[in-house]
């Protein structure tokens, strides 16, 4: 199994050759080099996902989506969280583009009590100062897992109880445990500590036999989900980013499309997928809207059932 790599002291992806993230690369974008040569199919004005959750009973476990990459998630009474963003803004100043689009459905302050906060990576639209101090202030007790390099920046702000993870390694809590696994991404929060701190996905494993897979933020290659199926297969439900996938050229490297997505529900074995990272904020070129026509093509591509992928509303709880 793969261990994550280092070059100069940076964390490094193993099977991208050239992952180009620079300031410079941003503004290309921004002024079209980096635009598709070959455009999306228009998508139906009355196109609506045909598949829905089944009907919801609190007895069994759930998912929650908050919006993004945030889900609450209910496996028989232990609970977490999912990179936890309540802000305006997915930005360290405030900044109209990276404006929340749609609310969280519920306040910060109803959530259950949690057994664990995970943390894929330190982006400011899935590690929120504000949302994690809030946390921290109404619920003392949680567990804050994280991948390797992110402690610092936790005990800066008072909090103790962190579990910082390798690709690979495991942290068990009671009859729960949590296994962090590769993903395909990058991190930073300021010009000068690009990749210094790692990026993850977590499997959790009860010992019900019950199985949840957070993908975290990724683009798609052809081995470390082929990996992580071959470890964890079936895996009862999983979370897997669908949008932020426009201009391709761009995002690949980093970010799942919709048949990305779909890849790793099949690498994984996944019985069950819910897409997140859109219909929040706007940082790609694709609408806002759009992910779940690409999602339903991509189902239909690999002749897929599409009410094993489902791409919910904010605010949709979902049984697995």
């Amino acid at each position: 199994m793969s261990i994550p790599p280092k070059k100069r002291g940076r964390f490094v992806n193993p099977h991208l050759e050239n992952e180009r993230r620079s300031l410079l690369d941003v503004f290309l974008w921004k002024f079209g080099f980096y635009d598709d040569v070959v455009h999306l199919p228009p998508m139906p004005e009355t196109f609506t996902y045909p598949a829905h959750a089944k009907p919801f009973d609190r007895e069994k476990p759930y998912a929650l989506w908050i919006g993004h990459s945030s889900y609450l998630v209910d496996c028989g009474g232990w609970r977490c969280l999912t990179d936890p963003v309540w802000s305006r803004y997915c930005s360290p100043v405030p900044c109209q583009a990276l404006e929340r689009r749609s609310e969280p459905p519920l306040a910060i302050e109803s959530l259950p009590p949690l057994d664990a906060v995970l943390i894929s990576h330190n982006h400011y639209d899935h590690l929120d100062r504000a949302t994690i101090e809030k946390l921290f202030s109404l619920q003392p007790q949680i567990v804050w897992i994280v991948p390797h390099g992110l402690t610092p920046w936790f005990r800066r702000r008072g909090i103790q109880s962190i579990v910082e993870l390798d690709w690979w390694t495991s942290h068990q809590m009671g009859e729960h445990k949590i296994t962090a696994v590769p993903a395909q991404h990058f991190s930073g929060r300021t010009l000068w500590d690009k990749n210094k701190t790692l990026w993850n996905g977590y499997v959790v494993e009860s010992r019900s036999g019950k199985k949840f897979y957070f993908v975290g933020d990724t683009g798609y290659n052809e081995f470390d989900f082929k990996e992580i199926g071959r470890a964890f297969t079936p895996i009862d439900l999983s979370l897997i980013p669908i949008g932020t996938y426009v201009p391709r050229k761009f995002m690949a490297p980093v970010h799942s499309s919709p048949m990305d997505g779909v890849c790793i529900h099949q690498d994984v074995g996944s019985r069950l997928s819910l897409g997140m990272h859109w219909n929040t904020f706007r940082l790609s070129d694709e609408p806002l809207n759009r992910p779940p026509y690409d999602l339903y093509l991509a189902m239909q591509e690999k002749k897929l059932p599409c009410d094993t992928f489902l791409p919910v509303e904010i605010g949709v709880y979902v049984n697995w």
